[in-house]
């Protein structure tokens, strides 16, 4: 999503310009931890979802909470049976976290292509909607949490 990479010419030294990634990192693993000890598998142990209250029916992220507790008990299958979009999603996640991370890391800066990100964005929402749809219907039942 970038055309060009230029170092950075701010006075932001390494541990200024590395903190915002490893903050993201701490939380998300603060956020994982907190999902393997406390279960979202038993019912209201994490609130219940609105949409699912109001309709009847799964959204897409319905299950993601069940699928981080199943990874982090090592349990690929399980989690991709609660979300598989979400456990779909999370090699794209880590790879640009890591550029992200490199970049913070070695002073580059990223120019992004807007077309390239506004195209990346409506087919992410597509698929996400497709996965919704489907996960609601009969012959997609087994995408369901």
């Amino acid at each position: 999503m970038s055309t060009a990479l230029d170092r950075t010419s701010s006075g932001e030294d390494r541990r200024q310009r590395i903190r915002p990634p490893v903050l993201v990192a701490a939380a998300v693993m603060g956020a994982s931890l907190l999902l393997h000890l406390r279960d979202p598998h038993q019912s209201g142990s994490w609130g219940l979802c609105p949409w699912l209250l109001l309709t009847g029916t799964s959204c897409p992220g319905c299950g993601g909470l069940r699928a981080v507790n199943d990874l982090t008990h090592g349990d690929i299958a399980a989690a991709a049976s609660s979300n598989l979009l979400f456990v779909g999603s999370i090699p794209l996640v880590v790879f640009l976290w890591a550029r992200w991370a490199r970049d913070r890391w070695t002073g580059r800066s990223r120019v992004t292509d807007t077309r390239r990100a506004v195209v990346f964005s409506i087919a992410f929402a597509t698929l996400a909607v497709i996965f919704w749809v489907l996960r609601n219907v009969p012959a997609g039942s087994w995408l369901a949490p």
